[in-house]
């Protein structure tokens, strides 16, 4: 029943992000009214990212009526059948205004508070990341049929290719700033992709060796995490404690630990 169930589940999550990643890819105007603002200027939340979440919502629902929400742009029901639904309609906004490909349409099914299925759609990326709980991860994308995704062989931490992301409160983001300075003469180099669910997909596809942020939200991770750690990375916050708003990291074995290790130390989660 379970397997029938978590079938079912993926099955919603990829035909709600399949075509919420039509909605924003075909629907994106030349010039995107923006809707509202989040902490600041920087961080906007459009038409679109609304629209999106509401097309996601509405699909659900109608397979799955009792199922509850937990949405960025505002879904939040509890339900009662002991599934939740985590839902990104639009993770990396900034991307998605300026042009640039890096954004996705995240979607992840809770059993009983647990994470058992995750879905990421990267339409301007033609690619599609998906993973079931103890079924490994999975994607499609420019290559024939679907290709079951492994994260990199660990580097030694010098040589290890690093992304993070930067929050919208000017205060945050100068001493994440200052981490990342601390942290580059110790690394291959740092990326910043962002979109946190992309970067954790690129994690388990081996594009990166590690990844790590503070200040996400459930909807920022809950699939992208599922899929790093079903392609065999580790993943977590502080030292001994899950990916939490205060710190996510994401990485090959190997690199993880000592990557975490290095943010601690630095107080990458605090002020």
């Amino acid at each position: 029943m379970t397997d029938l169930l978590h079938s079912e589940l993926l099955a919603v999550a990829q035909e709600a992000a399949r075509r919420a990643g039509t909605l924003l890819r075909d629907g994106r105007p030349a010039d995107l009214a923006v809707a509202a603002t989040k902490s600041s200027p920087i961080d906007v939340v459009t038409e679109m990212d609304i629209a999106a979440e509401k097309l996601i919502t509405d699909l659900i629902s109608e397979h799955r009526r009792d199922d509850g929400f937990l949405g960025e742009e505002g879904a939040s029901t509890e339900g009662t059948s002991g599934i939740r639904w985590v839902i990104d309609p639009l993770d990396g906004t900034v991307n998605y205004l300026y042009g640039l490909p890096t954004w996705a349409v995240s979607i992840a099914a809770e059993q009983d508070g647990e994470t058992v299925v995750g879905v990421v759609v990267a339409p301007m990326r033609g690619e599609t990341f998906h993973a079931v709980r103890g079924g490994g991860a999975w994607a499609t994308g420019g290559w024939d049929g679907e290709r079951r995704l492994a994260c990199r062989p660990a580097p030694p931490l010098e040589q290890a290719l690093v992304s993070t992301g930067f929050n919208y409160v000017t205060d945050v983001r100068v001493h994440q700033a200052e981490v990342a300075r601390k942290l580059i003469p110790l690394l291959r180099d740092i990326r910043r992709g962002g979109s946190a669910a992309v970067d954790l997909c690129d994690v388990a596809a081996g594009r990166l060796d590690g990844y790590y942020e503070r200040g996400l939200h459930p909807w920022d991770l809950a699939a992208g995490d599922l899929i790093a750690r079903e392609a065999g990375a580790l993943t977590g916050g502080r030292p001994g404690e899950a990916p939490a708003n205060a710190l996510t990291v994401a990485g090959t074995p190997g690199v993880f630990e000592p990557l975490q290790r290095l943010l601690e130390d630095f107080g990458a989660w605090h002020d």
